[in-house]
């Protein structure tokens, strides 16, 4: 009989088990061990049927696969689908929400915070886990999960959406552990040359690089203080009032305001003194490892679904370094991102057709213009990116209530999350993760604000608590969905990137026997492949990178175009998934080339 799941656990000593459940998650057999050695072999053996392998946690068993030359074409992760399913308004009724804290709840943050990526979950929670003992017990439990999970769902008020998302969130986590394990293309030497064009050579530890030195002179001498050290907030907040200037702290949006001949050596300061310190020589011989960057990316790090990272700063590199991201001899880079992604979002989930319509086929904001809603493309941008995220004042507040004219759907859409976040409502995305409840605090201090006795204070504090999580909510729902057509603009990538590669002959997982790619220096463009990597990926275009709203595909060079066209048919694609037959565009920049400082 074909397998639809397949339930696989790791034991204390290594070994895994497997079991094989139906669609209803009922057991087709027992339970039986599978060696370590042998456990990629029995994954190959399955793969050909499409099983969805269920186990608690991706990064923890995804990668013993890779390493043997072995993808998966589709998985279910327990701890990411239990976390979107415990806080979910659409399964609020269901026993897996209902139920008291268990392990799976603690999962998220301790898998999180060990800096183990190859520990498990059940390692993770137990208490000297017996190999043949709570290791079993653990993959009962992860069975019973699965189950509940399941019923969850069918249970739930919108049981389609809520299988998408928990798919596309499961497949995030594959292509998460696929990127880390594979890398992104990166020339030290290109680095090494970048820095030095911008900071001066390179120096020892401690040592401010020759330019930052030079701006340090000149800060001083426009400070009129020989001594000042511009790294110490204290001290350079001290400097700045001496001089005259009224600053509250050293923020850059802050110095932007002032007149004064320090303003702009110290801007460029902070600006180069922060690439030093995230991106700079130390963070390179760090990071770097046989021409690749293997960024841990976390999937679901952050509440709204966004991704974060855990050490590195993938999700922030920035545009000094980004010429170091070459593709390998041979190779090009497929560079993508989604123009106006949030308000696109925006128009489609609120069926506002008149905004729809102005980013039809053109830049939504310029498309605004157009309509004649505002004057500038920058207004344009002011005014959304205020109804988003809640701006009332300035700019934005003067030129809102044109934009609640022109979109009054779109509009209305975030004015309705932000009062429910005022009320300490949950609001929910377009698949159904929905956002925390506010704190003890928060619910504290609307209630004393509306007992009796209470003060001007108490009251003004609570308005402002109300006003602050009204804003998180507004964003929460735009934010959230936008978070959600990414995962899925990226699922349906990896699974075209894949029949392309079966197309042409070389299937990603086509055989177990690891190749040895040549190994190059560090700083080469014709390095490993990563090395690891090579094993799965030397020869077939794959995902390397993902920040937000932009891919970054690493592909043969005769293949880069047919790459192309996959990516921008995925985000409509995408877009059909989570809105149907909507009428709105999801309109990318893509550039196929060399290195990705020539992306932009």
């Amino acid at each position: 009989m074909e397998s639809v799941y397949i339930l696989v656990g790791r034991r204390g000593n290594g070994e895994f088990l497997v079991e094989v459940l139906n669609a209803g998650g009922v057991t087709l057999g027992a339970a039986r061990p599978v060696s370590a050695d042998d456990f990629p072999g029995y994954v190959l053996q399955e793969e050909p049927g499409s099983p969805r392998w269920v186990w608690e946690d991706t990064a923890s068993i995804y990668p013993v696969l890779l390493e043997a030359g072995v993808r998966v074409e589709r998985a279910h992760d327990l701890r990411l689908c239990h976390a979107i399913l415990r806080h979910s308004v659409l399964t609020a009724a269901s026993d897996l929400a209902t139920a008291a804290p268990s392990r799976w709840d603690a999962a998220l943050a301790i898998v999180a915070e060990t800096r183990d990526p190859g520990a498990t979950l059940f390692e993770l929670l137990g208490e000297d886990i017996d190999p043949a003992g709570e290791a079993d017990a653990g993959f009962t439990d992860a069975g019973a999960e699965f189950r509940r999970q399941l019923t969850a769902v069918a249970e739930s008020e919108e049981p389609g959406r809520l299988r998408l998302l928990l798919a596309a969130e499961s497949a995030g986590a594959l292509i998460a552990a696929e990127m880390r394990f594979a890398g992104l293309p990166w020339r030290t030497d290109v680095h090494d040359e970048l820095l030095t064009r911008v900071l001066g050579p390179r120096v020892g530890p401690g040592i401010r690089p020759a330019l930052l030195e030079k701006l340090v002179g000149r800060i001083r001498l426009a400070l009129g203080d020989p001594l000042v050290n511009p790294d110490s907030p204290p001290e350079l907040t001290r400097a700045l009032r001496r001089a005259g200037l009224a600053v509250t702290s050293t923020r850059a949006w802050e110095l932007k305001e002032l007149d004064h001949p320090v303003i702009e050596p110290l801007l460029e300061y902070k600006k180069l003194a922060r690439l030093l310190s995230a991106n700079g020589w130390y963070w390179m011989d760090t990071w770097i490892v046989d021409g690749r960057f293997h960024p841990e990316y976390l999937p679901g790090g952050v509440v709204t679904g966004r991704w974060a990272t855990r050490g590195g700063g993938a999700l922030q590199l920035p545009k000094q370094v980004r010429g170091a991201v070459v593709a390998d001899s041979g190779w090009k880079l497929v560079v993508a991102d989604a123009a106006q992604l949030e308000p696109r979002i925006l128009a489609a989930l609120s069926s506002d057709t008149a905004m729809a319509d102005a980013g039809r086929g053109t830049d939504l904001y310029a498309g605004i213009v157009a309509s004649g809603v505002v004057e500038t493309r920058a207004h344009a941008k002011v005014a959304m990116l205020g109804a988003m995220y809640g701006a009332t004042t300035g700019e934005s507040g003067r030129l809102l209530p044109r934009l609640a004219r022109a979109y009054p759907r779109a509009l209305a859409l975030t004015e309705t999350a932000a009062r429910a976040g005022e009320r300490g409502d949950q609001v929910t995305t377009r698949l159904g993760r929905s956002s925390p409840p506010p704190g003890e605090e928060w619910y504290a201090a609307q209630s004393l604000a509306s007992s009796e006795g209470a003060g001007d204070a108490d009251e003004r504090r609570a308005r402002t608590q109300a006003r602050d999580w009204g804003r998180f909510t507004r964003n929460f729902v735009v934010q959230g969905s936008a978070a959600e057509w990414a995962l899925c603009w990226m699922a349906e990538i990896r699974r075209e990137l894949r029949k392309l590669a079966s197309d042409v002959g070389a299937d990603a997982g086509s055989g177990l026997e690891p190749r040895s790619p040549s190994r190059a220096p560090s700083g080469s463009s014709s390095g490993s492949r990563s090395g690891r990597g090579g094993v799965v990926f030397a020869d077939i275009p794959h995902l390397v990178f993902f920040l937000h709203d932009e891919v970054i595909v690493h592909t043969p060079e005769h293949l880069a175009a047919r790459v192309a066209t996959i990516v921008e048919d995925a985000a409509a694609t995408a877009g059909r998934h989570l809105f149907g037959t909507f009428p709105v565009d999801f309109l990318l920049t893509v550039a196929t080339v060399d290195n990705y400082g020539d992306a932009k």
